[in-house]
């Protein structure tokens, strides 16, 4: 009993110190896992370059250039369709004072402030325009420093990946070094299957969306779907977040309740679809991770590191699954990690006929 004790004492004080680890490291972490995670999405296309006969140092500026113009693109596309939103900012601006002015009566009748002392609050309360002014470029100056680590962890990890592989397998005794060789390739390939299915998820949602975002007659279809699709980077929270904001946003233009009813259906009818077909196909079984797991993943991804670490929990818990899965004393956290087995069983034929179809 004292010796199970112990080693439980030890698990978790190791749990521990790695949460604080990736909490305190997270300065140098969060740039250098971002940009692992683009570079093992780029390792086909490198891989296919340099049996090409392209130099390595060639292959890598391609892989670079190639996800600068998908990001451009997809920036330019978001840019060029919020530009046709802000057209109606008039109206949300009187929307957004009619509001205000009605905040302020409440407070007037309920609390018996006035108007005056509201606003001499206000006023006090109301921080600097410098201190405003600093906070912003501070904010500015890391996202571009980390912009810079990003890219350059990207791109010297896609260009020394062979080395570090071999590094890898030296520190592992010889006997090991086959199976640890595998666990690198699935590590590497779980990364770009989740990336790469998640972006073809994306692409279908995006269809979807405006399918049937046109079909009920919402102003701006496409830019709410573009919306609701991209958010889905974030599970259960995003596509949900994307959707309220829509409802929200039609009933700021006066939408009517069949309208607000038609966007909340096309969500429920999309969700399915995504839910029984889509994740299936696309993400694949090495990706799946129960839902409990995957809500603990993104609350501690945002604890952790905020915005980026409720983006990278998921692909991060699929990579320590497969991690779990192929060291004999951590097999069952990679059980409890996953999905439960007789669900897959059960649908895996359904979808491999599919998949041969496709």
């Amino acid at each position: 009993m004292t010796a199970s004790s112990t080693i439980v004492t030890k698990k978790l004080f190791l749990f521990f110190l790695l949460i604080s680890g990736l909490y305190y490291g997270k300065v140098f972490l969060m740039p250098f896992v971002i940009g692992g995670i683009l570079a093992t999405l780029f390792l086909p296309f490198c891989n296919w370059m340099e049996k090409k006969k392209i130099p390595k140092g060639i292959a890598v500026f391609l892989c670079f250039f190639a996800l600068f113009l998908f990001l451009s693109g997809l920036i330019a596309l978001l840019s060029w369709k919020i530009s046709e939103v802000m057209n109606d900012i008039t109206l949300l601006k009187d929307k957004a004072i009619d509001t205000v002015v009605y905040i302020q009566k409440y407070i007037y009748s309920h609390f018996n402030i006035s108007i005056e002392e509201q606003y001499k609050i206000l006023k006090e309360e109301k921080p600097s325009y410098s201190n405003m002014v600093q906070m912003l470029l501070s904010s500015l100056a890391i996202t571009l420093t980390n912009l810079i680590l990003v890219t350059a962890y990207f791109l010297f990890l896609l260009y020394y990946r062979s080395h570090i592989k071999q590094f890898i397998l030296k520190l592992t005794a010889i006997s090991e070094q086959k199976a640890m060789e595998q666990v690198i390739h699935k590590v590497a390939n779980v990364s770009q299957q989740y990336l790469i299915g998640l972006s073809k998820m994306i692409v279908c949602l995006w269809i979807m969306y405006y399918i049937g975002f046109s079909f009920i007659g919402l102003e701006n279809a496409l830019f709410f779907a573009i919306l609701c699709g991209f958010l889905e980077i974030i599970p259960f929270v995003g596509n949900i977040t994307g959707t309220a904001l829509t409802i929200l946003i039609a009933a700021m233009h006066g939408g009517n309740l069949i309208l607000l009813g038609g966007i909340a259906i096309t969500y429920g009818i999309v969700q399915f679809i995504q839910g029984w077909l889509l994740e299936p196909l696309m993400l694949g079984p090495q990706v799946k991770i129960n839902p409990l797991f995957t809500i603990i993943a993104l609350v501690l991804g945002e604890l952790l590191w905020g915005i980026p670490g409720i983006i990278l929990a998921i692909p991060l818990t699929a990579m320590l699954k497969i991690i779990c899965d192929h060291v004999e004393a951590l097999k069952p956290y990679g059980f409890l990690i996953g999905e439960i087995e007789s669900k897959k069983s059960t649908n895996s034929s359904f979808f491999k006929k599919i998949k041969a179809l496709l």
